[in-house]
């Protein structure tokens, strides 16, 4: 039985495949959950973009918080949970815990520069680096070169001496 170790493996590998350049924040996260239910569907999982979940909203407001995605997976294998967060915020923790109290397979997507702080276990963590330049989040490997500011141009060949 998968303890969430192997299915977190695979998420993340499919996430490393995912690359996005100049996009506001809102947009890379939206992006990351579209990643992430595409990961899900291609298993031949039913897929629930913001699913209720088991976790009461903060008061004055009534009623369940949303999980960004939910994945039935059959066979009677576990529900899987998945939050998607660029910042570290305890809430999302707390909602993930929940749902592994539940009974669901939890997944913490941060996304982001890090340093990415592990989550209690049993939730389990995938990570995608992203940094902001003046367009907007890019992942990591997408980043455009660094501009130099002097080009350096060689007129004639000169001789080192040897020592």
């Amino acid at each position: 039985m998968d303890d969430g170790t192997s299915t977190a493996g695979s998420l993340a590998a499919w996430l490393r495949e995912l690359h996005f350049t100049d996009l506001p924040e809102d947009k890379a996260t939206a992006r990351i959950v579209d990643a992430v239910a595409r990961w899900g569907e291609s298993r031949g999982w039913r897929v629930y973009r913001r699913a209720p979940s088991v976790f009461p909203l903060p008061a004055p407001l009534n009623g369940h918080s949303v999980l960004d995605v939910a994945c039935a997976r059959p066979g009677g294998a576990q529900p899987i949970a998945v939050e998607v967060d660029r910042l570290d915020r305890q809430r999302t923790v707390d909602k993930l815990l929940a749902e592994a109290a539940a009974g669901r397979l939890a997944i913490w997507v941060r996304w982001g520069n890090g340093p990415f702080r592990p989550p209690p276990l049993p939730v389990h963590l995938v990570t995608r680096e992203a940094a902001k330049a003046r367009g907007g989040w890019h992942t990591v490997t997408d980043l455009p070169a660094p501009r130099h500011s002097t080009v350096l141009e060689i007129t004639e060949e000169a001789e080192l001496p040897w020592e």
